[in-house]
Parts: C-alpha cells; sequence; structure tokens
C-alpha cells in the first residue's frame, strides 16, 4: 500500500505560509499600484489570497474536529 507522502499537518502549514506570502503581497502591491504600472492583477491576487486562507481555516476546523472526536 503506498502511503500519501504528506501528512495533514503538513498540507495545513503549507497553506498557512502561502497564504500569510499571498496576503502580505497583495497588500504590498495594493499600495505601489497607483505609482508603477505593475503587471500583476491585484485583484485575482487578493482573490487567490481569500480561497487559500478559506482552506487553510477550513483545515484547521477537520483538525479541531479530529481532537474533540479522539477518545
Amino acid at each position: 500500500m503506498m502511503q500519501f507522502p504528506l501528512s495533514f499537518w503538513y498540507i495545513s502549514l503549507w497553506l498557512a505560509v502561502t497564504t500569510i506570502v499571498l496576503c502580505v503581497t497583495a497588500e504590498l502591491l495594493s499600495t505601489y499600484n497607483q505609482r508603477a504600472n505593475m503587471t500583476i492583477d491585484t485583484k485575482k491576487l487578493k482573490n487567490i489570497a481569500l480561497a487559500t486562507s478559506i482552506l487553510f481555516l477550513a483545515t484547521v476546523a477537520i483538525h479541531v474536529y479530529q481532537i474533540i472526536t479522539m477518545p
């Protein structure tokens, strides 16, 4: 039987780091967007940051549920 190489904890950690990086990047780009012509669409970047944060919160909720339901 082949096991998945990443555990649930590592996926949650990866989502947390990715979310932080995307949120910081979106906020930094939104302040510089008026001064320079950016090729990155900040609206799409903010939407992706929101989606990853929702996924991270879902993994946290699943982890909390697993902790509560353990005997």
